[in-house]
């Protein structure tokens, strides 16, 4: 696996909450170990940014809370294309 250490989230903590439409939980995992980042599994106020899917809930809320940037599946998807 090679690391593509030209995007925006590389050295980011990213989390990731709620149902994603194209990933799996390991799926999005992966993509982000793919991408150089950190996945999280809880929001703290050391997390860079939130994907929010479908029923996000408490996470989010705690997101908006600390002032972490939440992004949807698409908007992390387009930050990818470019």
């Amino acid at each position: 696996m090679s690391i593509n250490n030209n995007n925006p989230f590389f050295g980011k903590t990213v989390v990731a909450t709620g149902k994603l439409i194209n990933y799996t939980r390991d799926g999005i995992q992966m993509k982000l170990l793919e991408l150089g980042a950190k996945p999280g599994s809880s929001v703290s106020k050391n997390t860079d940014y939130l994907i929010v899917g479908e029923k996000a809930g408490s996470k989010l809320a705690k997101a908006q809370q600390l002032g972490v940037k939440t992004l949807t599946e698409q908007e992390f998807e387009e930050i990818l294309a470019q």
